[in-house]
Parts: structure tokens; sequence; C-alpha cells
């Protein structure tokens, strides 16, 4: 049975929301309790529903309800959570379920969120605890095939496994649920517009965005201590020393508790890091040891299923994340503990290593194993920001899972995988749901993967190396220790300005670090792939593979940093590249050399250098490349760039970096304007509440830049 979708309700400015049958139970939104920001969506432009939605349609199936919403033949579609394996989602099925090992190209991912964004400027997401299934255009109904997209595969090249579909079909729970649509006009106003009807983006401590550095997992106090002041005697910054598994008395399962041969005086030894500039980071997974203080107490409250022998806390009961805060907060918080690393909430199903808990598992509230399952990396994530804001400080962390509304949390994802290519694709795909990723560092092949690694993740969400493994550090490779120094310290350089993009993403919804559809039209990236396309050989495809060869690039390995800087990574084997720059001109941030965008571009850069393009007129704010991110009340120097020869201008956002005060109004917005004089030299003006944000000391500025 077919009916229409007719009973949309407005949700906030730009976004419908239509409910579908009884929604039942928890949901990500209802769980993470969000708060639009609504004077920022007013903001946006005013847009009106981006289809007629009487050609929305839903089916009852008897054992699930169908939505069914039109595509045209063109239309390219972006999201569903963080995809390793691909960036346009078109012709795809998205099977979104929680999975610690998406090694294949289903949808199963760490972050599954059931939200799609068109290139034609509109987004769709389904908000329920469930599995969702989105056929991205991958299905054809018989009444909808057109007779010219038959081919035979024998003979005609334009043979295609997946033909053209006018539709996407999304698989919804029988009960129901409640669907958003979000206007644009654009992809990237879309994309704000779901992060600010989520609570807007995090803002990180300014501590959060220096160097990271995770230790093997069973070092000592003073083991760790020592490998502090490593970092400072080699000259490489660092500011968050991170613990692996070791410092729990107990783990697989876990005890939350210190292990009193390894770190006999914790408090202590989270002090003495840090006086010397350092933050701790602890490593936990959710699954509690019978041996655990935690344990008699949370037993009740917990699952069916055990996982390592430990519980599984239903931690969708308030008396659970009672318990869990209580003891973090008086173990760990209290003496100085900066934030978690949130490992193992999501499950494998490998064959031959499955651990999770099983669907249909049982929870106290009602939940089960299914929905625990899609929600548990968001319960982690909501109740150590709440347990760090009622400290009144701010934290960052790692998780490796979530789902929808997780843009206002202050976690990056991460993986136990450890493709390169596929986690540079990882930045990019994160942009367009609400997530951030980091490309983690750990072993490495040899110099060159090593430093090709360092210079991916140094422009990412988290610049992190984890050695927990196999305790590699910064200076292992030391024929390419300088270079590797020298990007670290670039990362402490542009904190001014990787904490401005940030603020953006917090005010705006506008994500730090974004794909390339977020800055380039349909229109412009259909002319350079039909450039590329044109001068590719077009063979036969005869393969026994269901997609055959033949495959379009997507510019999913260069992502933007900031509204300023394009980077375009390479990896081990790579001398040169291709580069999508769009229009305008564009300078080498450490070459200078000035190119001409809305072109393809080819560059060769030597191991020394990752591809960092800067905006023509730009004004970059950047500090000194000090060994840790100052305390607060301590000034340093603010050296605004201006690159190019066009004038321009930047913004500067400063708080005090560390508490939640900017949400009272302690904070503020400068910005530089550059412009130039009759007789061609440029002058610069920064102009805010003060006359300098009160963490810097002095303002210099350096005039038509074209290098670093």
């Amino acid at each position: 049975m077919s009916m229409l979708a007719s009973n949309w309700q407005q949700s906030a400015p730009g976004v419908w929301r239509l409910m579908i049958g009884n929604p039942q139970g928890i949901t990500p939104l209802s769980l993470m309790e969000v708060l639009p920001k609504t004077e920022a969506l007013q903001q946006l432009p005013q847009v009106n529903p981006p289809f007629t939605r009487e050609d929305i349609e839903i089916e009852d199936l008897g054992d699930y309800l169908m939505l069914s919403i039109p595509l045209n033949r063109t239309e390219k579609l972006y999201g569903t959570g963080l995809q390793l394996l691909r960036m346009n989602q078109r012709g795809r099925n998205r099977y979104l379920r929680v999975n610690s090992d998406p090694k294949q190209d289903t949808g199963e991912t760490h972050a599954p969120v059931p939200f799609y964004i068109s290139d034609l400027g509109y987004g769709v997401l389904v908000d329920t605890s469930r599995i969702v299934t989105m056929y991205c255009g991958s299905t054809m109904r018989q009444d909808e095939t057109l007779s010219e997209d038959i081919r035979d595969r024998n003979t005609d090249k334009g043979w295609k496994a997946t033909l053209v579909a006018s539709r996407v079909e999304i698989k919804l729970p029988r009960e129901g649920v409640n669907v958003y649509l979000f206007g644009g006009p654009t992809l990237s106003d879309v994309v704000a517009r779901y992060n600010l009807f989520c609570g807007g983006g995090t803002l990180p401590p300014k501590w959060g965005l220096g160097f990271w550095h995770r230790v093997p997992t069973l070092y000592t106090d003073g083991q760790v201590l020592e490998e502090a002041e490593q970092f400072r005697q080699h000259d490489i910054p660092c500011d968050v020393i991170g613990l692996e598994p070791g410092w729990h008395s107990l783990s697989y399962p876990v005890s939350y508790e210190w292990e009193k041969s390894r770190f006999p005086e914790p408090e202590q030894f989270v002090k003495e890091l840090d006086r010397k500039g350092f933050r701790v980071n602890l490593w936990e997974h959710p699954f509690v040891s019978p041996k655990s203080e935690l344990y008699e107490e949370l037993k009740p409250l917990s699952g069916s299923h055990s996982v390592w022998g430990g519980l599984a806390p239903d931690y969708s009961l308030p008396e659970a994340v009672s318990l869990y805060k209580k003891q973090h907060e008086e173990q760990h918080v209290n003496i100085g503990v900066a934030g978690y690393k949130l490992d193992e909430c999501d499950g494998s199903d490998l064959t031959n290593n499955s651990w999770m808990f099983p669907g249909h598992a049982q929870f106290p509230s009602g939940l089960d194993g299914e929905q625990m399952r899609q929600m548990y990396g968001l319960m982690f994530q909501k109740m150590t920001t709440e347990l760090f804001r009622s400290k009144n400080r701010r934290t960052y962390g790692l998780v490796r899972a979530s789902n929808t509304a997780a843009s206002s949390m202050p976690y990056v994802l991460y993986s136990d995988l450890y493709d390169h290519k596929q986690f540079i694709r990882g930045v990019c795909n994160a942009s367009f749901s609400g997530l951030l990723w980091t490309p983690e560092v750990r072993r490495a092949r040899n110099a060159e993967d090593w430093v090709r690694r360092m210079q991916t993740v140094i422009f990412s969400p988290l610049a992190m190396l984890n050695a927990w493994g196999d305790g590699t550090k910064p200076w292992s490779f030391p024929e390419v220790e300088d270079t590797v120094r020298h990007y670290i310290k670039l990362r402490m350089r542009l904190l001014p300005y990787l904490y401005t993009a940030f603020a953006a993403y917090r005010e705006k919804g506008i994500p730090p670090f974004r794909a390339m559809p977020f800055v380039m039209s349909p229109a412009e990236i259909a002319e350079a792939e039909a450039i590329e396309a044109k001068a590719a050989e077009q063979t036969l495809n005869t393969t026994d593979g269901a997609y055959g060869k033949k495959k379009v690039r997507e510019w999913d390995d260069q992502y933007m940093v900031g509204d300023a800087l394009l980077v375009a990574p390479l990896v081990e084997g790579e001398t040169e590249r291709e580069v999508l720059l769009p229009s305008g001109i564009w300078y080498g941030l450490e070459t200078g050399e000035r190119y001409e965008g809305g072109c393809i571009i080819r560059i060769q850069c030597g191991l020394e250098r990752i591809p960092v393009f800067v905006r023509n007129g730009s004004v970059i704010p950047m500090m000194p490349a000090l060994s840790h991110v100052p305390p607060l009340g301590t000034q340093v120097p603010l050296e605004l760039i201006h690159f190019g020869d066009a004038v321009g201008e930047g913004n500067l956002y400063d708080d005090d970096g560390e508490s939640f005060d900017y949400e009272t109004g302690v904070c503020g917005l400068w910005k530089a304007t550059v412009t130039q004089e009759a007789d061609g030299s440029y002058e610069g003006r920064l102009t805010g509440p003060t006359e300098i944000p009160q963490a810097y000391s002095t303002v210099t500025w350096r005039f038509a830049q074209i290098r670093l």
C-alpha cells in the first residue's frame, strides 16, 4: 500500500519534519537532547522544500516501511556517515550499521549517519536507533526503467551494472520514524543547517589542536615522563600524552581504576605532566570487569550479554550514567585528566573475531542489542562531555563509534584499519555528516610512508601519533626527523587559524575540514570530470565484477582546511599528483608558486613537502611554534600573513581556550583586512572588540607574502 507524505511540519528555519507511523523509544536526537541554534539558522538563505512533497512516497510492506524520494539523472549523493571507501554514494546500497571493520563497501562503518546530501542542495535525515538501509539510486522500478538505458554488455562500452535510477528508497522500521528534510540552496548550506540543527559544531580547547602522542600500552609513570621529556629534547611540540590499556588495573574487560604497580601516585603523575605542558588522555572501553568497584552496582543496570566477561551497562538509564560519572570524576577528572579515548564501542562481526553483544541482547531500559550498539558511541560522548562541562572545562578526545547529532561533541573518530588513502577520504567524507576524523599515524613501512602519513595527519582535526603497539616516535626515522619536526611546528604556528575555523563550525555550522563539493559547484566539478573522462581511455567492460574497471574520479583525496587552505596529500610511492583547484588565483603555501584555478593542475612534490595551496588575498593568523599551547594568561606574539597580490581579509576568533565562558560572551571575533594604497603598498587593519585579543602580546603584519 502506498501513501503520500503530506504531513510535513517546519522544525526550524529551512528544516521540515515528517512523522511516519508511531515512532517509539530513544533516538539519536532525543538522546542528545539537541537544541537547534535558531538564530544562526535564520541567517542562512530562506528556502522552500527542494521538491514537491507529493513526490515523496511511503509504502507499507508489512514488516517494514519504504520511503521513496525522487532523484534526477545527474544528481550526486554524499554523506551517510563516515564512509572510507567512496565519496559519491549514488548508485550504492548503504546498510548503515555500526561496525569496527568496514572493509567492504556496504555502508557499514564506525559512524553510520542516515543522512544524505544532494549536490542539488537538500538533505534527508532519518532519526532512529535502528539500522537503516538506504538504496541511493541503486534500485530500478519496472515502470521507471528507460529503454535507452538497457545495453548489451557483450558489445556496448556504455553498459553499466547499475542503471540510472530515479529514486532513493529507504527501508524504515515498522513502528515508524521521524524524517527531516534540510534545505539549501547549496550543499554547504544543507550541511550547515544540519550541524546547527544538531546544536552547532564543537569548539575544542586550544590544547586539543596541538600534537598528540600515545605511549605503549604497558608503560609506567616513569617511562611516560621520560618519553614526554624526549619531546622537549628533540624540540618537537606536543600537548597531549595518551595512556593505553595498561593504565587500568584490569583491561578487556576494564576496571577504570589505576594500576598501582605502574601508576602508584596518579594525581602526582598527572600534575607533573601538566607542569611540563602535557595533558593526559585515558584509553577505555565500555565493558566493566567483575573486579571493578563499579561492577556490583552496574550489574542490574546492564544488558543480558557480556563482552569479554564484562558488563555492557545500559547508559540510557540515568542511574547507570550517574555511577559512571561519579567514578570518573573522582578518579580521573578531579586529578586533572583532560579527556578520553573511547574505544571499542562499535563492535565487530568478522567471522573469526566477533565479540560485540548480539542484536537480540536485552537491556533494562527496553532497548535491544541492535539499538544499543547503534547508540553506544553517542552515549559515551555525551556522558564524558557533560562530566567536563560540569567543571567548566572543555575536553577533546577520540571515539570509535558515532551516529546522528554528534557535531557538538568534542570527539574525533579513528579506526584500527590503516589504509592511508582511505584515511584521507575519511577527512573528506566526515565533513558531510557532522563528524570529525583523524588519519592517525602508527607504524610505517619506511621513512617515506612515515613522512607522508605525518604530513596528512598534521592537516586534520586531531594530529596524533599512536605508538601504543610498536613504540614509534616522531624521531624513529632519523633521516626525516627534520621534516617531521617542521610540520609539527607548522601545526603549532597555524593554531590561531585552526581555532578560528572551529569557531565558525560552532557558530555557523561550517565544517573546519571540508570536501571539494563544499567549495565548488556541481557544474565546476562536472567540467573537470568531463576533461578527465575525455582524456581517459574508454575500454570495453568485459569483467565479471559487478562494477567493472572504470571509475570516475571523485576528488576525495584533497580537501579544504578553513576558507583559505587547500590540502592535497601524497602517499608512499607518489612524487606527483593532479589537484583540482577552485576558481581564482592560488599560491603554494611553502613554495610561493602561482596557479590559475578553475582547472586541474599537475604538481611535483618531494618528500620534504606536502602540497598545500592558499587562496589569493587570504590573511592567515599565526603564532610561534612553541613546545605546547601556552597556558591560560600567557600572551604570545601574533603574526598576520597576507598571501598574494589581491586585497582581502581573514578572521581571528579568540577566547580563553579552556572553559565554556565563551557561551556567555567572553570571546571575540576580529577581522583582519588588507587594502592597497595608491603607491602599491599594502596596509593591514585588525578590528574587533578590543585592539588585539587578550591571548596575544603584539601584532605584526607581513604583506604580499607568497610563501612561508
